[in-house]
């Protein structure tokens, strides 16, 4: 039997569940009709100005442009140079606010800087906002947001005892996966911001974070529940790989491991977990 066509609503909750959340144009276009001939205008005939007036004019200097993207190599060692002179995660996020070395802040609508408690034992760090996160300014705010609260709550925490970020602060269009030209940029704003929080514990949240904090090429499946040392260059944190929430909406099964570094977590700290 064939499947039954979706409605119009599971269409749009799968359009906004991929990340489409403008329509371009109010009337459909038929993407694969043949194109109109388009007439050839007559060359228009060529009018000679009196003798005396066909000198040519000097050349007009184009005038720079105030938009100039950096080139990839020195939109890093500007990050890299911004990122370390912040004194506080304040200063740094201004620096953020001010710092046009990354493309992704020309299309997001804000930036998403972090929540929670700067003074928490433990942050959080997932790859990139999303959608919800783009509009409120904070990061997981969304669905998978909803989960992270709820498994942090399982362990006796909230966000006022927790600090979150991410390693792209800005939107990716669509919610593309970031580049790794755009990653190397921000890549030093989340390890200034790691050194400034000074957590006693630090967890990565999916595959594309933990490689690039962890310096690890390993999968998450590999990575996860297991600790490693983080160097801020002024202290050694102790560091965790667990599931992204997103990934866990799309495979529950994955639930129980997630409990289990959840609960190692709490072990760390020294917060007596409650029951899954």
């Amino acid at each position: 039997m064939p499947e039954p066509a979706p409605t119009v609503q599971q269409l749009l909750a799968f359009y906004l569940e991929a990340g489409v959340d403008c329509a371009l144009g109010d009337d459909p276009v038929d993407r694969l009709a043949e194109p109109d001939a388009v007439p050839v205008a007559a060359a228009p005939r060529e009018i000679v100005p009196p003798r005396g007036l066909r000198e040519n004019p000097a050349a007009i200097p184009a005038a720079p442009r105030a938009d100039v993207a950096l080139a990839p190599d020195e939109a890093i060692s500007s990050a890299r140079e911004a990122a370390r002179t912040a004194p506080s995660l304040e200063a740094l996020r201004q620096l953020l606010e001010n710092f046009d070395g990354c493309a992704l802040k020309h299309t997001a609508t804000r930036l998403v800087f972090a929540d929670g408690n700067p003074q928490a034992r433990v942050m959080f760090v997932g790859e990139a906002p999303g959608r919800e996160e783009d509009i409120e300014g904070l990061p997981f705010v969304g669905r998978s947001g909803k989960l992270l609260d709820r498994m942090i709550a399982a362990i006796g925490l909230d966000r006022s005892k927790a600090y979150i970020a991410n390693v792209i602060p800005w939107r990716p269009p669509g919610n593309r996966t970031p580049t790794p030209q755009e990653t190397q940029i921000c890549l030093p704003f989340i390890r200034r911001q790691i050194e400034l929080v000074n957590p006693d514990v630090l967890v990565t949240l999916g595959n594309p974070s933990t490689q690039t904090l962890l310096s690890t090429r390993d999968g998450i499946m590999k990575t996860r529940g297991k600790w490693f040392d983080y160097d801020t260059g002024t202290r050694t944190i102790r560091a965790i790989a667990t599931f992204h929430p997103a990934y866990l909406l799309r495979s529950p099964s994955y639930k129980r491991m997630t409990w289990q570094d959840l609960l190692a977590i709490a072990k760390a700290l020294e917060i007596p977990a409650a029951a899954p």
